[in-house]
């Protein structure tokens, strides 16, 4: 078996589509769907079949991924070690990471628990989403940074696309309805992520643009979420950060059939040729991390 494909394979279920596990991997489409077909041909099974949601897996696709995935995270464990072992990485990591951005707290517990002579230092700032943000000037060496897609030239590793979601609490919906058109949010109280004070945030629903008349403004989504599970507004989240409270019950999507305009995570670095050992070991373990545990979504 080709151990490479075998690595598409499992990229695909993960990550829940061809295009999300290209991303991750960095890789054509061409590339993935080539190398699940000859997967597929060697084994002479079908691993995956079409659906409204993305792929699916067949049952021998199943069998396969279950045995593959846990030989893929070990090897991956086993690519780490012998690295640290190698480079004995020593020395001091600043990175910036946003606020909101619970999950990757477990990753850099991680990273400390494979690199234990690093010293992570952790500043929590949405700085690094500007362009004019200098991270070298502010000492950072990798910020995190999600949002739409990056064109300003900075060097940058792709993790990761997701979306945001239009959310409410079953609570405000049965007080006030289910809207059913962009339009039909002018009746219920909305909360916006914004920057910059005043600023006018519009919502991006399919092909149709709505301005809300924000109650409320924050550029915290941690605070927004609160204030959407406490059904006191509609406001928008990533779907990592609303996945929990969508599974329980506590929120709903709301207008599905409008998707949200496509976002990236990506970590960036100083324009500095090469980055150091212990950035450049932070790149790729963030990328194979997210691999192995893909962001929450609903």
């Amino acid at each position: 078996m080709d151990l490479n494909a075998a690595r598409m394979f499992v990229s695909v279920v993960q990550c829940g589509s061809i295009s999300s596990a290209a991303n991750l991997l960095q890789l054509p489409l061409a590339t993935i769907r080539r190398g699940i077909r000859e997967l597929e041909r060697s084994l002479d099974v079908q691993l995956l079949e079409r659906s409204a949601r993305g792929p699916r897996l067949t049952a021998a696709g199943s069998q396969l991924y279950e045995h593959a995935s846990r030989g893929i995270e070990a090897l991956a464990e086993g690519e780490h070690a012998v690295r640290n072992d190698r480079l004995r990485l020593q020395g001091r990591l600043s990175v910036s990471v946003p606020a909101a951005f619970e999950s990757w707290w477990k990753l850099l517990a991680a990273f400390q628990r494979r690199y234990p002579e690093v010293q992570v230092a952790v500043y929590t700032s949405e700085r690094g989403n500007e362009p004019e943000g200098d991270l070298a000037q502010d000492g950072v060496d990798v910020a995190l940074r999600a949002g739409p897609p990056l064109d300003d030239g900075r060097p940058a590793r792709l993790l990761a696309t997701y979306r945001h979601l239009l959310v409410a609490s079953p609570l405000l919906l049965e007080r006030l309805g289910t809207p059913q058109t962009p339009d039909d949010l002018r009746g219920f109280p909305c909360a916006v992520w914004s920057r910059h004070p005043y600023a006018r945030e519009r919502w991006q629903l399919g092909e149709q643009s709505f301005s809300p008349e924000p109650l409320f403004a924050a550029n915290d989504y941690l605070h927004l979420r609160q204030l959407a599970v406490t059904a006191k507004v509609v406001t928008e989240l990533p779907a990592f950060l609303a996945a929990e409270a969508l599974r329980d019950g506590r929120l709903r999507t709301l207008l599905p059939w409008l998707p949200m305009p496509e976002q990236q995570l990506h970590l960036l670095y100083p324009d500095r040729q090469p980055p150091s050992n212990i950035v450049r070991a932070y790149l790729d373990f963030a990328q194979d991390w997210l691999r192995q545990h893909p962001l929450p979504a609903y």
